[in-house]
């Protein structure tokens, strides 16, 4: 309650202050209804070309906002006159310089809609691409001086105007790169990947696209290292790396990206031991196995590697090899036995039980069996990830000279101008 009574005390007493901002018109018309028209927004008379004359005389006088108004009455009484495009145009350009982002950008993007064939298109197009910038970077939507709403969200909003009404223009791929970095500080990871590899599959020429793809396997690499799922997204990482690599073997990125692959791979490997322990300890043999020779492959000549070899045949010599293999394996091993002379499948597994390893005590699988499960085995519990603390790890690529431009605090690869 009392923060509603202090803003009407502080709309009243702006009203006070600047009494120009408190006028508005009224405006009766015989058999119509009375219409209230918001400050600025008053209609004016005359041809276009008047009209023109108008805006023109008030921004010599620097009444912007006179001018203003004259403009968008050119293009509101006269839209198909030679001169609404330029008129609305300019109209876009006095409310930039009078740091009113928003509207301008309405404005701009009216002008590349409506008006496709007009000589402003490209110059409309980029001052919509500086405008998201700008609220990319950080600056607020303010209301009466008081900030409300996501500068971010608008900033996606001008960002997608440019791509979708210039689909081949010059910003247009780093308006899609903006879209993924714009979701990424938000943290809304699976729709930051979706614009990055926007950019990757429509513009693959673009130097922008070597970000993008970098960005990818770093939002994965993020993923990897601080949720609990960590196996799919350490996959998805190092997919995303090795593309990367494929793709621009002589990137400046390049050695970066080929570290942050190896720290992968290392993880990968340990992940899979500590999962073929947490099977052995539980006896599920088979499983430890699959996971031992997911070691193995992973990175021979490891220690882990090592590990898991000696630990095969530990297993293999006491429990035989039928013992370990698959279920799909064993299944196929007992098609095949009941086709045989019971007899002789008798005497077989007469063999197997008098085996002289079938006395001798298992090796214990690792001294350390009170080893929690492994977090790709636990039930995901993470709502968001955290930001990583190795700085190695966390490639930051310098930002362009874009106006007010700004990159994301985890990642900050950015397009080039």
């Amino acid at each position: 309650m009392d923060f509603r009574v202090r803003t009407f005390f502080f709309v009243v007493m702006a009203g006070l202050a600047y009494p120009e901002l408190s006028t508005a018109s009224v405006i009766f018309k015989p058999g119509e209804k009375v219409k209230y028209v918001a400050p600025g927004e008053e209609e004016m008379n005359g041809n276009a070309e008047e009209l023109f004359h108008i805006g023109q005389a008030a921004e010599k006088e620097g009444n912007l906002k006179r001018a203003i108004r004259a403009y968008k009455s050119l293009v509101r009484r006269h839209p198909k006159d030679a001169l609404a495009p330029g008129a609305l145009f300019r109209a876009a350009e006095l409310e930039e310089q009078r740091h009113n982002f928003i509207p301008a950008a309405e404005l701009f993007r009216v002008v590349v809609e409506r008006y496709p064939s007009s000589p402003h298109f490209d110059e409309a197009i980029e001052a919509q691409f500086r405008i998201g910038e700008i609220y990319l970077g950080g600056k607020k939507l303010k209301l009466l001086g008081i900030p409300f709403g996501s500068s971010i969200d608008r900033a996606v909003e001008i960002f997608a105007a440019v791509v979708r009404t210039a689909p081949y223009g010059k910003y247009t791929a780093r308006a899609q790169f903006d879209i993924g970095l714009a979701r990424e500080k938000q943290g809304a990871n699976d729709a930051a990947i979706e614009a990055y590899q926007a950019v990757v599959d429509k513009f693959p020429k673009e130097p922008v696209a070597v970000d993008a793809q970098y960005q990818i396997g770093y939002i994965w690499l993020t993923a990897a290292r601080s949720g609990t799922k960590d196996v799919a997204a350490t996959t998805n990482a190092r997919t995303a790396f090795q593309d990367f690599l494929f793709r621009h073997p002589n990137s400046e990125k390049t050695a970066q990206a080929r570290s942050n692959l190896q720290m992968l791979e290392r993880k990968q490997t340990a992940t899979s031991f500590q999962v073929a322990k947490f099977y052995d300890k539980q006896k599920n043999y088979r499983a430890a196995v699959i996971y031992y020779n997911e070691v193995i492959r992973q990175e021979p000549g490891s220690t882990e590697s090592d590990r898991a070899k000696k630990r095969i045949d530990q297993l293999r010599g006491k429990l035989g090899d039928a013992a370990l293999q698959p279920a799909f394996a064993v299944a196929e091993a007992e098609k095949k036995k009941a086709g045989t002379h019971e007899g002789q499948t008798a005497k077989s597994e007469s063999t197997m039980r008098s085996s002289p390893n079938s006395d001798m005590p298992l090796p214990s699988p690792e001294t350390d069996l009170s080893l929690p499960p492994p977090a790709s085995l636990t039930p995901d519990t993470t709502t968001a990830p955290e930001p990583p603390d190795a700085p190695a790890e966390s490639a930051t690529p310098e930002r362009s000279s874009t106006p007010e431009a700004s990159a994301s605090p985890e990642a900050t690869a950015s397009p080039a101008p």
